[in-house]
């Protein structure tokens, strides 16, 4: 389930699609009538789709942002949404989703190919996956860093190591932790 404070935040979903390349005329046609759909939903903020460089490799990034996760999500299980995507089957070789939260969610993200409409994982994991990252580099700073540094005045030393380890928990520690304890973190949902 997700919190009250993320649900009323604005969200952001990152949609990278590769196009076969002999239908791109008909997936510009269908790009712009799946995000004029968009404008009308409710808690629409916005939508940008950056174009490929290479002809290639016609892979297009859509950006779509929303007012919460749970207009997001309305407009994800709308039959308007649902119609629109598949019509898009036979234009597109591969879709990726992917949804950037905001905070220390982000440290959270899910690297998946598909959206999980799953409940986010349990506050008790957050902070033991937090715990199993962060002692370790701090550990790791007090050998490799903090030596260096002795000659600064504590705080300023303090703001390096916090700045070393905080480098680390962004990338790569977080994003490698949470792709390895992915089924903990995000269990398969029980099937009827």
């Amino acid at each position: 389930m997700v919190s009250d404070a993320s649900a009323s935040s604005p969200v952001t979903l990152v949609i990278a699609e590769i196009v076969e390349r002999d239908r791109i005329p008909e997936y510009e046609a269908w790009s712009k009538g799946i995000n004029a759909a968009a404008r009308d939903a409710p808690g629409f903020l916005g939508v940008d789709v950056i174009r490929p460089r290479d002809s290639h490799y016609p892979e297009y990034v859509v950006i779509v942002k929303f007012a919460s996760y749970d207009h997001l999500r309305q407009w994800m299980q709308s039959p308007t949404y649902h119609d629109w995507v598949a019509r898009s089957r036979p234009l597109i070789m591969d879709r990726i989703y992917q949804d950037q939260p905001h905070g220390l969610e982000i440290w959270f993200n899910l690297h998946r190919h598909h959206p999980y409409n799953g409940p986010e994982p349990a506050y008790y994991k957050k902070v033991i996956l937090g715990v199993v990252a962060v002692y370790p580099l701090i550990l790791l700073a007090g050998q490799v860093v903090d030596p260096f540094f002795r000659f600064l005045p504590p705080r300023l030393a303090l703001l390096i190591s916090v700045t070393f380890v905080s480098a680390l928990m962004a990338y790569p520690v977080m994003p490698w932790l949470t792709d390895w304890c992915d089924r903990w973190l995000y269990p398969p949902s029980p099937k009827p």
